[in-house]
């Protein structure tokens, strides 16, 4: 590993390269925090693949990509006068030593729940008027109904045992049943989406991020799907061609894979 001095000439040397770019590259002196946005997005969704993937090289890459943006937003901030690189860093610097006065003050705390207890309290007391204020309105929605749990658990409101919060889900399933009987869409859709939300909720008890749980699903289904696929043609068929039993036969295998 480099040490810190290494470190420090890394990044310095990545701040050079960014003046650089900005001066003299034609596409980079046109960007602005607006046109960065979605490609900042992209990035991060790159960076949470390579992490599910388990893929360290590219975690390290993608990681080098949302620095260079870090560092791009900053160097526009500096162009305004608004902000530099330096004043990034010791913001999460005072926000870091603020909200953890169980390292930097006299607070005392048992265990993780009371750490995080004390950061929703502490932001409170920082002028934020509700604890749900910190939860970004343009998160899709699974990860959004994660966050929104975890923020009203941090004051005490939530359920004492898994046991509790499954049962919940049993009677949202009875409920989103009902609706469905009733062939009522605006009500199937609003008892769905309390299924999903209590899901999320039980997947928190269990200790298991329900975006990552998904996206895995995801991942061995297209596995799958594409076994399948591949299968078909190696046959010289097209799937449209194939009854459900024929193309199970190769779903199946592909579960032994």
């Amino acid at each position: 590993m480099n040490s810190r001095a290494k470190q420090l000439e890394a990044f310095d040397r990545l701040l050079t390269i960014m003046d650089e770019l900005r001066a003299q590259c034609p596409w980079d002196k046109k960007q602005t925090l607006a046109s960065l946005r979605h490609l900042t997005i992209e990035e991060t969704y790159e960076l949470g693949d390579a992490i599910l993937d388990n893929d360290l090289d590219e975690v390290k890459k993608e990681l080098g990509d949302l620095l260079l943006h870090i560092v791009f937003y900053a160097k526009i901030g500096s162009e305004t006068e608004d902000f530099d690189i330096a004043d990034v860093a010791h913001e999460i610097c005072e926000k870091l030593i603020n909200r953890h006065p169980h390292i930097y003050g006299d607070i005392t705390v048992a265990d993780e729940e009371e750490v995080k207890q004390n950061w929703e309290a502490i932001k409170l007391k920082e002028g934020k008027k509700s604890v749900l204020e910190g939860v970004p309105k343009s998160l899709p929605a699974l990860v959004k109904a994660s966050r929104i749990q975890d923020k009203v658990a941090g004051v005490g409101f939530d359920w004492e045992k898994p046991e509790q919060v499954w049962e919940k889900v049993q009677e949202e399933l009875t409920e989103l049943q009902e609706a469905v009987n009733m062939g009522k869409k605006d009500a199937i859709e609003g008892e769905l989406g309390d299924v999903i939300f209590s899901m999320v909720n039980y997947a928190r008890f269990l200790n298991i991020n329900p975006e990552d749980a998904l996206e895995r699903t995801n991942k061995k289904f297209i596995s799958r799907f594409q076994y399948l696929e591949s299968k078909t043609i190696a046959k010289g068929k097209r799937l449209d061609q194939m009854t459900l039993d024929e193309m199970n036969v190769y779903w199946e295998e592909a579960k032994q894979l």
